[in-house]
């Protein structure tokens, strides 16, 4: 619950509050009071009470709502990224509600309130939730074009994993090494972001392999692409490509071989790459090829 009060109350309402703090030394303990009766005028405190009652509410729904969706997800797991994105939507429109539902209750917005206060008001309010307002379109602007999608496997300033939400103000990106990372909305705008599925189940990967130029590479070919098509995990309704290209190395020019499968799942990326690597490796042992070494051509008899 405290999480959602974080994301309710953004810290922007302190930061706004700093200049006033710093004005107050030079004004009068007569003003003081005053500045402090209009205040209390604005604020709604018979409200503030139903606005935690209304926090906690939304809190308790949006819990219920994640344990009926985990649980709908373990049963039909060919629907999970659908059921995901539904709740997704779901959450950010509780959310939006939930911040216009508080705002109502806990300020005042009658007509002498507005006229005491003025354009000052506005300013004020405006310059305290600017990073919300802008995390709030951003929000809006990902929930209908689709950069990407909840459950998608994105790439993102350094960072590589499954979107896990896309909330009011941020999206929650978990990485192959189970870390949560969150960053807001609005960084979305002037940033790059990569989808590799596109709110698919399936997705490519790429597993790469270097032999040496004097090994069978046709054969190595067909080991890799047999590798890849006796997993467990490949999605076989797409095609598997081993892509062979030169590659200069340190010391010689290796063989680059590149194989290119469909997994059945994001979450098997990691495990289909183990898995052919594995059977690689043992294909490679049994045929005699080796890794890239040292290359001399042969040479030529008179």
């Amino acid at each position: 619950m405290l999480k959602m009060i974080r994301r309710l109350v953004p810290a922007s309402l302190a930061t706004a509050a700093l200049p006033m703090v710093s004005l107050a030394q030079d004004v009068t303990e007569e003003d003081a009071i005053r500045d402090l009766t209009m205040l209390s005028q604005v604020i709604n405190w018979g409200g503030i009470l139903q606005a935690v009652l209304i926090i906690f509410a939304a809190w308790l729904l949006l819990r219920f709502v994640d344990r009926i969706v985990e649980d709908l997800g373990r049963s039909y797991a060919e629907y999970r990224l659908t059921i995901q994105r539904i709740n997704a939507f779901f959450h950010f429109f509780v959310y939006l509600a939930t911040v216009v539902i508080i705002v109502l209750y806990s300020f005042d917005f009658s007509a002498q309130v507005l006229a005491l206060f003025g354009g000052a008001a506005v300013v004020a309010i405006g310059f305290a939730t600017r990073d919300l307002l802008a995390s709030l379109v951003a929000g809006i602007m990902i929930i209908f074009d689709k950069p990407f999608q909840l459950g998608d496997r994105v790439s993102y300033g350094g960072e590589y994993g499954d979107i896990l939400s896309i909330g009011l103000r941020s999206v929650k990106l978990r990485t192959l090494d189970d870390c949560t990372v969150t960053i807001p909305n609005n960084l979305f705008l002037s940033e790059v972001t990569s989808s590799a599925n596109s709110g698919l189940l399936e997705m490519q990967t790429v597993v790469d392999f270097y032999v040496g130029l004097d090994q069978d590479v046709h054969q190595a070919r067909e080991l890799l692409r047999e590798a890849a098509a006796t997993s467990r995990y490949v999605y076989l309704p797409m095609p598997i490509v081993v892509i062979a290209s030169q590659y200069p190395m340190e010391a010689c020019i290796a063989m680059k071989l590149e194989v290119k499968a469909y997994v059945l799942d994001t979450k098997y990326e990691k495990d289909f790459q183990t898995d052919v690597v594995l059977r690689a490796h043992k294909a490679f042992e049994e045929h005699g090829i080796r890794p890239p070494g040292r290359y001399k051509p042969a040479k030529k008899t008179a």
